[in-house]
């Protein structure tokens, strides 16, 4: 809660970020001490405009998994306008396609830039709106005139969002990153020399940008943020098209691709993936921990174990677990509270073990994979 504070209260801030680019709204920054925009890169600085989606998720996630509005009737409401006001301003319509589209941007994958229609800023960019205009209908028409919305303002937004282009490829059956990433010459990455890794050491910007190596999680992320809205084999066909051709050079990368790997029964690659990200630093696998250690990557590894190898998730006051066990472990355990309990967790060639160690008694449900689900009070 105190990040979505601190968020909220740069809020004037990342509306001047937007002011500055003639648009209306807020954008937040992708780096930040005080509120203003801290890297210097144009590509980054300009265009990765995603961090704008995060922003919306965090209120989502406190909101969803907390059960308290306050946040997001008193402060978020605020921040999520401002929002939809910069995503109104930042499409553009195309009359060939009959379609918003979003143009000139820097996705997640930071080994592309100045791209169009970038799969996961559109989609974020769509959600937001939606989830926008879901969060003013359970507010007042007396708060929602102090804020300065009117009636007009939202059908603009509806019309956006109902109205995105998200591009996906009917070829292959997967999310396209952004136009033209398909007229590009896949290669796997394992087929890199060792010696050329990481490739923004050792091959010109050029290169790279021409090439289809992903550096990060790109449409991967958004199948990772809301997987209740992408079935199994939806997210199965994209992440075996394009895990192969991630580097993984972020450490934002492997955690979130060993979530997914778990959740589609990928446990060896799952696992694989794990160590990447719980090494990253003690192997120096990017050759960078020399500049600081990667908190992302230590997070990610904690991800790996929790929502993807024990399958941890959520819908309201009931808990959901539907866990695995990579072969070389003997086991794992792990510590979570939700609304005022606290439970520990594990998992061994036993069976799964749930212990209450405070708060309210939760109903959990267990689905170990090809069996019944199972559900308890604990």
């Amino acid at each position: 809660k105190n990040l979505l504070l601190y968020r909220y209260k740069q809020l004037d801030k990342a509306k001047e970020n937007a002011e500055r680019l003639g648009l209306c709204g807020a954008l937040y920054p992708m780096v930040t001490v005080n509120g203003e925009e801290c890297r210097n890169e144009w590509e980054i600085t300009f265009e990765a405009i995603h961090q704008n989606g995060a922003i919306a998720y965090a209120i989502y996630l406190y909101t969803r998994y907390t059960g308290d509005d306050s946040y997001l009737r008193e402060k978020g409401i605020e921040v999520l306008v401002e929002l939809a006001r910069y995503w109104e301003s930042r499409v553009s319509f195309s009359s060939r396609l009959d379609r918003y589209v979003i143009l000139g941007v820097t996705g997640p994958n930071e080994y592309e830039n100045n791209v169009n229609n970038n799969w996961y800023t559109n989609t974020m960019a769509a959600w937001t709106l939606e989830y926008t205009l879901d969060a003013l209908k359970t507010l007042s028409s007396k708060r929602v005139r102090a804020l300065g919305v009117s009636e007009q303002e939202t059908d603009r937004w509806r019309a956006v969002m109902e109205g995105m282009y998200c591009p996906y490829d009917a070829f292959h059956g997967v999310y396209e990153q952004q136009d033209l990433f398909m007229d590009k010459d896949f290669t796997s990455a394992a087929s890199l020399p060792s010696q050329e890794r990481p490739l923004h050491k050792h091959w010109s910007w050029d290169r790279i940008l021409r090439s289809c190596f992903i550096q990060q999680a790109d449409v991967l992320q958004g199948i990772y943020l809301f997987p209740e809205r992408y079935d199994l084999d939806i997210q199965k066909r994209n992440f075996l098209f394009y895990e192969p051709m991630t580097v993984h050079e972020s450490s934002l990368s492997a955690g979130i691709h060993a979530v997914i790997a778990s959740r589609i029964g990928l446990t060896d690659k799952a696992y694989e993936l794990y160590l990447r990200t719980a090494r990253l630093d003690l192997e120096d696998i990017n050759r960078d921990t020399e500049d600081g250690l990667h908190l992302t990557g230590m997070a990610g590894s904690y991800n790996a174990i929790v929502q993807g190898f024990a399958g941890f998730s959520f819908h309201g006051d009931r808990l959901t677990f539907a866990p695995q066990l990579p072969p070389k472990w003997e086991g794992y355990s792990f510590q979570i509270s939700h609304r005022g309990t606290h439970l520990w967790v594990a998992v061994t060639k036993d069976g799964m073990h749930i212990k209450r160690l405070s708060g309210p008694e939760k109903q959990v449900v267990i689905k170990w994979a090809g069996q019944k689900a199972s559900i308890l009070t604990v």
